[in-house]
């Protein structure tokens, strides 16, 4: 009877073995807002950015393995960690709704100031949030902006969403809306690539401004090592090196107009 029992449970217990072999973490996969330069963007080949490069760097200093994987627009990317398909969003900003499935690292990476984009020529009066109202606006899908933003965006304002960016320039361009919110750099970085500068302006003050932080999905095995990915992040903090990775990649912006 002994015998029975014991090949029974060894049965029963082999699935739970394999069940834990596969949340083992082998590798980092690490994903990101494919359509955000200078922080990260897809170039048709790779996704690539400050926050690729300060996310790699801290993981090939910590000796974890990992992989670069683009997954299409943010919206997917989120829905990707959600789903427990990635382990790492390499940058974005805090909020309550996205902690529900992400942990995030206790260190910035770097401001990511948010903005209002008008069509040169169209603009109107603003000094703050409730200049927005009766408005249309346009958001890229999936992006959030902290600071009650998004709160007062739900209650307040009338806005419609798309997957790129360009959608959104492309629908100011042709009047369909009267202004977009986007990231101040990442909009900066969309029109000197295009040669669209002089199509349109950000206006002032910012919508937000606050920091992007790396986080991991609640449910990835790789979540272990947060901990010692905050000590890496706080030591290239203090050494420089995350300042110097974003203004690298920030004097790439010409480059990529030419």
């Amino acid at each position: 009877m002994s015998i029975l029992i014991r090949c029974v449970l060894l049965i029963a217990l082999t699935p739970l073995a394999a069940l834990s072999q596969d949340k083992e973490c082998k590798k980092v996969v690490i994903s990101a807002d494919s359509d955000y330069a200078p922080l990260q963007w897809y170039d048709g080949k790779n996704l690539t950015g400050a926050s690729i490069e300060i996310a790699t760097s801290a993981l090939t200093a910590m000796g974890v393995p990992y992989e670069v994987r683009y997954v299409g627009p943010f919206h997917r990317v989120l829905k990707s960690a959600q789903e427990g398909e990635i382990d790492m969003i390499s940058s974005l900003k805090d909020t309550p709704e996205r902690r529900e499935y992400l942990t995030y690292t206790n260190v910035a990476l770097f401001p990511n100031p948010i903005a209002v984009f008008v069509a040169r020529g169209r603009s109107f009066s603003y000094t703050g949030w409730n200049d927005l109202i009766g408005k249309k606006g346009g958001i890229t899908l999936g992006n959030q902006f902290g600071n009650g933003f998004d709160e007062f965006l739900r209650a307040h304002l009338q806005v419609e969403a798309e997957q790129k960016a360009y959608m959104n320039f492309k629908k100011l361009e042709l009047h369909r809306i009267d202004y977009l919110i986007t990231g101040y750099y990442s909009g900066l970085a969309f029109l000197a690539a295009s040669g669209q500068n002089d199509m349109f302006v950000a206006l002032k003050p910012y919508v937000s401004e606050s920091d992007n932080f790396i986080a991991m999905a609640r449910a990835s095995p790789c979540i272990k090592h947060l901990k010692a990915l905050n000590l890496q992040l706080d030591t290239m903090r203090r050494e420089g090196k995350l300042k110097l990775i974003l203004d690298k990649h920030m004097a790439l912006l010409p480059k990529r107009a030419n």
